[in-house]
């Protein structure tokens, strides 16, 4: 990723819809769930965090991505993969329980730990068939990195933590049979120009079904607030300014008196005890006319608290506006 240079697109080609939606008559259907649209919205906000998690390691700024989720066979998913130095991490499940699957192609990995003793992001010139015990530290690195911002992209929908086990290098080696559906979401990270590569997250059907009913649902049930962006909001909302005004009389004259008006003459008006007082042209409440600190005021006595309520303003009674 930090040196090879590429002229093709982004995103790894999958065509996997046979794989993913197809059912054979007398077996159990593969994919229960339908449109994942719960779940592809938390993949997409878990690309996000994956900027942050990994600029610094690559001490470069990256593109990251969700790719559109598919459901197969894990037997499937393995026959798909190169036959190349590959890191099987499992992620358990509390609750509901189960393993998840964290699949690092073993060249990033490489190419990760040169940059952590501080070369240049270069992978071996032969890549082994094993990882050494650096090489199994950083997989374990990555997966601790990675939990953090997975158990944030999941707390809306449902507190799941996420713990990185023993990384295995062989898919025999996993306690995961070849028939069994997994949910597999794929991320894409690019530097510049550089070739992409690809993290896998694989859920496990069986694991994911008591979330059935929201992985299934246009939007999370829950959103979750920027604390920051909620108080700066805060702040300006309570910021806006509302003018207040109180209506003393209203008078009516016939259009040919309007007509003949002249300086000096009187307009005789009438109002009584109470007069409305006005949020633009909301009925905030009523009030008596006064004076205070050498100022005409109007005192409240009443507040129309539902007209209060959709104007967005708030004020006690008694309180002189």
């Amino acid at each position: 990723m930090v040196n090879a240079q590429t002229t093709t697109t982004d995103r790894r080609t999958r065509d996997r819809a046979t794989a993913a939606h197809a059912s054979v008559l007398g077996a159990a259907k593969l994919n229960p769930f339908g449109d994942l649209h719960t779940l592809q919205h938390l993949s997409a906000r878990l690309a996000r965090s994956f900027r942050g998690l990994f600029e610094p390691m690559l001490r470069r700024e990256v593109r990251a991505w969700a790719e559109p989720l598919v459901v197969q066979r894990f037997g499937d998913y393995r026959a798909e993969r190169a036959e190349a130095l590959t890191a099987w991490l499992p992620m358990a499940m509390v609750p509901p329980g189960g393993n998840a699957l964290c699949v690092l192609d073993g060249v990033f990995v490489l190419e990760l730990l040169d940059l952590f003793f501080g070369g240049i992001g270069v992978a071996p010139p032969v890549i082994p068939t094993e990882f050494s015990p650096a090489g199994e530290a950083m997989v374990s690195r990555l997966g601790a990195s990675i939990a953090v911002p997975l158990r944030a992209a999941w707390e809306p929908l449902a507190k799941i933590d996420f713990t990185p086990g023993r990384v295995e290098v062989s898919p025999t080696m996993l306690s995961v049979d070849t028939e069994d559906a997994m949910i597999v979401t794929r991320f894409g990270l690019a530097a510049g120009d550089d070739k992409p590569v690809f993290i896998d997250l694989l859920y496990p059907v069986a694991t994911l079904k008591p979330h059935g009913a929201t992985l299934t649902g246009k939007v999370l049930a829950k959103a979750e607030a920027d604390p920051a962006w909620r108080t700066q909001l805060t702040r300006a909302t309570m910021g806006v300014r509302f003018p207040i005004r109180s209506v003393l009389a209203e008078p009516v004259v016939s259009l040919s008196r309007l007509m003949n008006l002249k300086e000096g003459d009187i307009i005789p008006i009438s109002f009584g005890p109470e007069v409305p007082v006005m949020v633009g042209n909301d009925l905030l409440g009523r009030g008596t006319v006064g004076t205070a600190n050498g100022h005409a005021a109007v005192r409240l006595t009443h507040i129309a608290h539902l007209d209060v309520a959709s104007a967005g303003v708030g004020l006690d009674e008694g309180q002189n506006p």
